[in-house]
């Protein structure tokens, strides 16, 4: 497959994250994919490189943000959106619930309730679903930031994962949608200041969700000339 990592980069540059992720959290997540893939990297350094040709031909796109969501272009997330909806799988992780394509596709405002330094277990709500498979009833994240309800977002198509917290807040941290053609899975783990992208479970999750986010058929974009003519369909 096609894969593009999306990391705004902004923490990844800082000594005090250099110890959690020396290669940054794109690398983390890079080196956690398994299978024989072609996978590019873009930071907000080289972001410009979201074409829609790019596009054309990724088959899944994961995005991590934080601290720079109002510096990522508009047109750019018109076209990861535009993208989607024609077939383009896209993980949005931790943060990327603010990201500008990710409320785009959704028309909400995602927000939520949050707090640092917490603990978290991660029920498996939907046991059946292609992205909890091999994953055990729960599992524990012993430091994680916290998310809690109300989370602003429409009524997904699965509820994969619940989150629960020391604090008691309870959280749906791994939620599906369809958009056009396109499957968005949102897994709320990987505060920048935990090794979360090093944890077995989590991996299973970032590898279930990739295969599952695959298209299975892409509309092309009279817009981008690698795309056949609008309408035609790829299997």
């Amino acid at each position: 497959m096609n894969i593009i990592i999306y990391n705004e980069g902004i923490h990844d540059k800082q000594d005090w994250m250099k110890p959690i992720y020396p290669d940054g959290i794109h690398g983390a997540i890079k080196q956690a994919i398994k299978g024989e893939h072609n996978i590019t990297v873009v930071t907000l350094d080289n972001i410009t490189d979201i074409t829609c040709e790019l596009l054309a031909d990724t088959d899944v796109m994961i995005w991590w943000g934080h601290a720079a969501h109002h510096l990522v272009p508009d047109e750019i997330s018109t076209v990861v959106t535009e993208a989607v909806q024609k077939g383009m799988g896209f993980i949005a992780l931790h943060s990327a619930h603010m990201s500008k394509p990710l409320r785009q596709l959704l028309g909400t405002s995602c927000t939520l309730k949050w707090r640092d330094d917490d603990s978290e277990r991660i029920w498996v709500t939907a046991p059946a679903h292609p992205i909890a498979q091999g994953l055990p009833e729960y599992f524990e994240l012993p430091e994680e930031e916290m998310y809690g309800e109300y989370f602003d977002i429409p009524k997904p198509d699965d509820v994969v994962f619940m989150g629960w917290f020391n604090g008691g807040e309870v959280f749906r941290s791994g939620v599906t949608f369809t958009r056009g053609l396109g499957k968005i899975f949102y897994f709320q783990p990987g505060h920048e200041a935990y090794p979360i992208y090093y944890n077995e479970n989590i991996i299973k999750v970032i590898n279930n969700a990739i295969a599952w986010a695959k298209p299975t058929a892409r509309i092309s974009g009279q817009d981008c000339p690698n795309y056949a003519p609008l309408g035609a369909v790829k299997a």
